[in-house]
């Protein structure tokens, strides 16, 4: 095992023995095993792409096998055998449609076959599908850091995907990317691709935007209940839209009410899913807390994506969590995929639900969210006017993920300690530092505006770019905008490419910098870009003031 992909990686080095995150040694090998024989698929996928084709087969498993291997999405070895050998398939099958060309010499990942499950967990094993494999550390930085970054993308493209939304330039740089990987390539041709990811990732979540909007219609600034109801509850987490329309659907009239978990919570802010009475808010805050709050909730946990961790001993819940998509856990339940043209079954969950006792209230109140891209710009006037009168002195991105470290109640502090004329704009689980806090407006704007999830940090940067149009600026550099993210997993990697790819420059990034980057790739994230770590607050909160 050789795991440094989240912020989490021991002593911000490497997880090599089991997983901070609570990854047993062989789940990780089986999963570089199955990024290995993804890279094989690419490599056949590659050739195709270069004679114009992009294999969607070839594409689709690329996209939902980058998913499976984001941090805290598969824990049971079983479903990512099943993944593994559903790839040797597809890779066979892309083979033959690449025809009976001269390949030349083919990496191991392109031609290596299992005679029996033995074989694939022995190669799962071996040093050679390990990112540690290559010797070289800043080829081997920039390689992960490509790998990374490509994971995020996938997840971002699959959720697209699932609403029939896809491009050919997205899946095709997948292919691409993971293929490269397997070559000798130059340095700045690596970084080339590094950089290209960035202008990928800002494309799919342009592309999952259109989707999420089109199909649900624009997040609006909603009050969202955070207490419960009498009724007994369905409580679903992940990131899935899909998963969450169909749930609503199939819950209607049953007694049962819904509740989102984490990422799910901008949910709330869509107008599709508002006529639904039985969808009453918001249960608990971010993933790291599931072990209590899934205990207190006392119903049905659905787990459409990441994140989900481990089940503790103490905990009761494990025969009432439910699976579905890419995640899996051994001992839960797994809801099928939905059929062509049909919908997923989850009657199991409904069944359940009604048998089980109302949830326990852990707080109560409301948030307000729903400030993506579309909403704000219904409040353009008012937050131009704001600033030119000096009413809004600064912005600050606090994007991200949350995790489960102390150090991140730097951004707790962060946001309490910002001045008066501060708005932070946010996206992604990193909100539940600070979106309980009562900060106030200013002039009517609230001090903390939530666009949704983490893919809707396009949404941030669509803000800042309409803003900088608004004020006739060249750079997007000259706005009043400090960018301070939080991250976790590879998702977040894909958002902070597509940041740089827009020429955001100065980020502060944390709470630690990523393992992966290696001093000399590090170095040139700085000298290109001011990439620089977080400080103490005070620090942090007087430079940012001043737009440093």
């Amino acid at each position: 095992m050789y795991c440094f992909q989240c912020e989490e990686a021991a002593k911000n080095e490497a997880c090599t023995a089991r997983g901070v995150c609570g990854k047993p040694e062989e789940t990780a090998d089986l999963q570089d095993l199955l990024i290995y024989v993804s890279k094989g698929i690419a490599v056949y996928g590659d050739i195709l792409r270069e004679q114009g084709t992009v294999d969607k087969e070839a594409a689709r498993f690329i996209r939902q096998a980058l998913f499976v291997t984001v941090t805290n999405v598969a824990w049971d070895d079983d479903a990512i055998i099943d993944w593994i050998e559903e790839g040797l398939d597809v890779r066979a099958a892309v083979r033959e449609r690449v025809g009976t060309a001269d390949l030349g010499t083919l990496p191991d990942c392109a031609t290596w076959t299992p005679a029996d499950e033995e074989a694939l967990m022995a190669k799962a094993l071996s040093d050679e599908v390990r990112i540690t494999a290559t010797e070289d550390e800043d080829v081997r930085s920039l390689r992960e850091l490509l790998i990374i970054g490509c994971k995020g993308i996938a997840a971002y493209a699959d959720h697209a995907a699932v609403l029939d939304y896809e491009e050919d330039e997205i899946d095709g740089f997948l292919i691409e990317a993971l293929a490269s990987t397997t070559q000798d390539l130059k340095t700045d041709d690596m970084i080339a691709l590094v950089m290209k990811a960035g202008d990928v990732a800002v494309e799919t979540m342009a592309l999952l935007d259109e989707a999420h909007t089109s199909t649900y219609g624009h997040p609006e600034m909603t009050e969202v209940s955070i207490g419960v109801g009498e009724n007994p509850g369905i409580l679903i987490s992940g990131h899935d839209m899909k998963d969450m329309e169909e749930l609503l659907e199939q819950t209607e009239g049953t007694g049962v009410d819904v509740y989102t978990h984490g990422e799910m919570l901008p949910a709330n802010y869509y107008p599709a899913f508002k006529g639904y009475d039985h969808f009453v808010g918001n249960y608990g805050g971010s993933w790291w807390r599931q072990n209590e709050e899934f205990e207190s909730f006392n119903g049905p946990i659905l787990l459409t994506t990441n994140c989900l961790t481990p089940v503790k001993k103490r905990n009761t819940y494990l025969d009432r969590l439910f699976t579905t998509g890419v995640v899996s856990y051994p001992g839960a339940e797994h809801i099928a995929e939905r059929p062509d043209g049909g919908a997923k079954d989850f009657s199991a969950v409904i069944e359940l639900a009604k048998e089980s006792t109302p949830p326990e209230e852990i707080e109560s109140g409301t948030i307000v969210g729903g400030f993506a891209h579309n909403q704000v710009m219904a409040l353009a006037d008012e937050v131009v006017e704001a600033v030119k009168s000096g009413a809004i002195k600064r912005f600050v991105v606090m994007g991200g993920c949350d995790g489960r470290h102390k150090t991140r109640n730097y951004y707790t502090e962060v946001a309490e300690n910002l001045p008066d004329d501060t708005v932070i704009l946010t996206a992604g689980c990193a909100k539940y530092r600070y979106n309980k806090l009562d900060l106030g407006d200013i002039g009517g704007i609230p001090r903390i505006l939530d666009a949704g999830q983490c893919n809707d940090s396009y949404s941030l940067a669509f803000i800042a770019l309409k803003l900088k149009e608004a004020f006739e600026l060249d750079d997007i550099n000259e706005l009043p905008i400090s960018y301070n993210i939080a991250w976790y997993e590879q998702k977040a990697v894909a958002v902070l490419l597509a940041l740089l790819s827009l020429g955001v420059k100065g980020m502060r990034l944390g709470p630690t910098l990523p393992a992966f980057l290696s001093p000399g790739v590090a170095k040139v994230l700085v000298e290109n870009f001011d990439i620089k770590p977080i400080g103490t607050v005070e620090d942090d909160v007087a430079a940012m003031m001043q737009g440093q």
